[in-house]
């Protein structure tokens, strides 16, 4: 093992060369959340969590190396799966975009100080595609994909064909009409404040599309005021809308800010009369919050800046109070006002108090600039566990969240394998139990689900913690994950004699980076043919027996193909079994992961004298009473070496750098590398393999500050 040599007072100048320096308000006694948040961090990272969700072809600016093109046949293409499932469920899609637009609408010149403004184009316009191609003229798609159906299956969505189709039909449906008020209204908005956020940073043409498609869904949300259609569809049993007035309010505001046109701020007002009142009163409510089923106070806050009218200012600021005093406060500063996903609502609401302090004459807003800036802490890691609640972001941050295809499982299994196998980045969990108690466990989906709308309102208080005090976004991000084996071979010798043996041989699809199904895999079984040819028999009189071959279980297309007895080397010959359609295994069920043949391997005429201890694939499993990987049993794809070692020594060519200094693997030294091994030296990166090999710049078996400044010194910038 590497030893790690860094003193005290380098440790110490690595991390104030490293973090931003961001004013914060912490409590006292949070002694290990001195360190500040760094909000470009996590905006880099909450704008990755978006591209973890793209559905359909995947751009080529995708950076998700475990993502690929997926649900290829919906009957509208794109758009982001809405949680850790497979349906696009476009009231809560259409809310998230409607607010990341807001966020950059309201706070640009942050965004583009941090190096964030392409990401951020980038992942907005995805979205606002996908809207704007559900309008079909006369009716609208507010649903690809039935939660129902899709909630039987646990993984991967690139091949959620295979999963779902194991023990039904695969059949993605689509959902269209008429009567969908909110869901249309709240998609109205989205394509309206991103023709309004996108000025200046997009195609003027691309933009009119968007608008003439916020037009016309707006025209049938208001001609309609119903949501009959959505509430009799498979989406009331995930996003039931509780009422739509609320979403038309918020689009007329947005489509008014777009356009100019009275007639909708006309519209607005309109409205007003039959937005939600506060229990047992007439007053207009202001006790709730800014979330996918009610964007009445995001409305009221557009309402207010576009008439200026200090009554509904005042609005404005009822509702700051009731979340500034009114609403549970944890210790540490969070708002706690709900079970499920509280800290989407404490976001969303710092994010509408925010841009309320920024843009209304509410008098001293120090009350609510703590109380937003409080919530987004927290989440950050500036809380009395001293944890973050975005994967893959500062201290103690989630890494199981409940998410199908981070998890990855092949065997359509919750808890297998116990870690997710890929690291979320970005994605706001949650959050913590009344009582401020949180648990990184996958099958608590109340605290540790994601979602788009998660994401939403937290996207957009990072927008103004950026724009407020700046930040340092991490230039090596994404790192390159650290992947375990995806295809192997688990073996088990049945039995054993001097007449010969017999073989388990369990083919096995692990793949994660992304799932797939790969045709023209094959593996090799290696043993000694010594004790026969000493007997007088040649190698080819070994009698090759198949007892089993379990891909043919699935059509006769899908058969193993055995080869002859071949050579590899003096006596050392192998049998190989090929797959030419990988459908033979897929990793989808406890049945599909592993595709078994069972062989026999008889020593010629049945006679005395198998010696199967000197066989090289026996050396993991001859004592073994269950399967076991083993690498002596070799992996190929298209006849290259991709797992284990064959008896020579061959090993797979992995590809990886072993440039010294190279310690991203990327096949040069850079600032990229400098940044990352730093965040090595401190603890905020882990390096393995190559990549701890090519850390230790001076070879002198440690990696220290010395190793940083000389990678430092040879750096191409």
């Amino acid at each position: 093992m590497k030893k790690i040599i860094c003193t005290a007072v380098s440790a110490v100048l690595l991390t104030v060369s490293l973090l931003n320096g961001n004013p914060v308000k912490q409590d006292s006694n949070f002694a290990a959340a001195a360190q500040n948040p760094n909000y470009a961090e996590a905006l880099q990272k909450s704008l990755y969590f978006y591209e973890c969700q793209q559905a359909g072809p995947l751009p080529e600016w995708n950076r998700v190396e475990w993502r690929s093109d997926s649900t290829m046949d919906d009957f509208i293409k794109g758009g982001w799966y809405d949680a850790g499932d497979h349906v696009k469920f476009n009231l809560p899609m259409a809310y998230s975009a409607a607010m990341l637009s807001w966020g950059l609408y309201q706070y640009p010149d942050g965004i583009e100080k941090c190096g964030e403004m392409e990401n951020y184009v980038n992942n907005l316009t995805f979205v606002l595609d996908y809207l704007a191609e559900c309008d079909l003229g006369d009716e609208v798609v507010f649903q690809v994909g039935n939660g129902q159906k899709d909630h039987t299956w646990w993984g991967p969505v690139e091949l959620i064909e295979y999963g779902m189709s194991e023990n039904d039909n695969y059949d993605r449906p689509y959902y269209a009409g008429r009567k969908c008020s909110a869901a249309f209204g709240e998609m109205a908005a989205a394509l309206a404040a991103g023709y309004c956020a996108l000025d200046g940073k997009y195609s003027d043409n691309k933009r009119d599309y968007y608008l003439e498609h916020a037009e016309n869904i707006f025209a049938i949300a208001d001609a309609e005021k119903s949501d009959d259609e959505y509430m009799e569809s498979d989406a009331k049993g995930f996003y039931r809308s509780s009422h739509f007035y609320d979403e038309l309010f918020w689009a007329a505001n947005w489509l008014y800010k777009a356009t100019g046109k009275k007639e909708y701020l006309d519209k607005a007002t309109g409205y007003i009369p039959y937005l939600a009142k506060e229990l047992g009163s007439d007053e207009l409510k202001y006790s709730w919050c800014q979330c996918w089923d009610d964007v009445m106070q995001g409305g009221m806050l557009l309402y207010a800046q576009n008439t200026g009218d200090q009554t509904y200012i005042s609005r404005v600021k009822k509702h700051l109070d009731y979340w500034t005093n009114s609403v549970r406060k944890l210790e540490g500063g969070l708002r706690w006002s709900d079970t499920w996903g509280c800290l989407r609502y404490a976001e969303a609401a710092a994010f509408v108090a925010a841009v309320a302090c920024d843009t209304l004459p509410l008098g001293d807003t120090s009350a609510y600039e703590t109380f937003y800036e409080e919530q987004i802490n927290y989440a950050l890691g500036v809380n009395p566990q001293n944890q973050s609640f975005v994967v893959g972001y500062g201290e103690n941050p989630p890494k199981n969240a409940h998410h199908r295809t981070a998890h990855s499982s092949w065997n359509n299994a919750l808890d297998n394998p116990t870690d997710n196998r890929h690291i979320l980045y970005g994605a706001l969990v949650g959050g913590p139990t009344e009582n401020g108690e949180y648990t990184d466990d996958r099958q608590n989906f109340i605290n540790n689900e994601v979602a788009d709308d998660y994401n939403a309102g937290f996207t957009g208080i990072l927008c103004k913690m950026v724009d407020k005090y700046g930040g340092v976004t991490d230039k090596s991000f994404p790192a390159p994950e650290e992947r375990d084996d995806e295809f192997f071979v688990e073996a088990m010798l049945k039995q054993s004699s001097s007449s010969g043996v017999s073989l388990s041989l369990k083919f096995t699809n692990h793949t994660a980076w992304p799932a797939r199904v790969v045709d023209n895999m094959s593996y090799r079984y290696y043993f000694d043919v010594s004790e026969v040819t000493a007997a007088g028999y040649k190698a080819e009189d070994i009698v090759v027996r198949v007892d089993r071959d379990q891909a043919t279980m699935y059509g006769p297309e899908f058969a193993a193909k055995v080869s002859p007895i071949t050579k590899y080397k003096d006596d050392i010959y192998y049998i190989e079994i090929s797959y030419p359609n990988g459908e033979a295994a897929i990793p989808i069920s406890e049945g599909r992961h592993q595709c078994e043949t069972m062989l026999a391997l008889v020593y010629p005429n049945y006679g005395s004298g198998w010696d199967a201890s000197n066989d090289y694939s026996n050396q993991d499993i001859l004592d073994a009473e269950e399967g076991i990987k083993t690498d002596k049993i070799t992996v190929y794809e298209n006849g290259k070496l991709i797992y284990g070692t064959e008896p020579d020594g061959t090993a797979p060519d992995t590809g990886e750098s072993e440039l010294k200094g190279d310690v991203n693997l990327d096949g040069k030294i850079n600032t990229s590398d400098v940044v990352l091994i730093n965040k090595f030296l401190i603890g905020k990166a882990t390096l393995k393999g190559q990549a701890l090999k090519n850390a230790d710049y001076n070879n002198d078996e440690s990696i220290n500050i010395f190793d940083s400044v000389l990678i430092k010194r040879n750096a191409v910038k």
